[in-house]
């Protein structure tokens, strides 16, 4: 019974962490996109230059 359990548990914690990698994954994916996107669009600044749309 023991090591049907640990098992079980295993495949259980090895299914959530595909998961919560594949949805971590998709959450980088989009970031890089908005990254990027940031500095097609850029805002212009004072001055007629383009700004930093970050704030580093």
């Amino acid at each position: 019974m023991v090591p049907l359990l640990v098992v079980l548990l295993l495949a259980l914690l090895l299914f959530g962490a595909g998961f919560a990698l594949k949805a971590l994954w998709w959450i980088a994916v989009v970031v890089l996109v908005v990254w990027l996107l940031g500095f097609v669009i850029r805002p212009a600044a004072s001055g007629g230059r383009k700004g930093r749309w970050y704030r580093w």
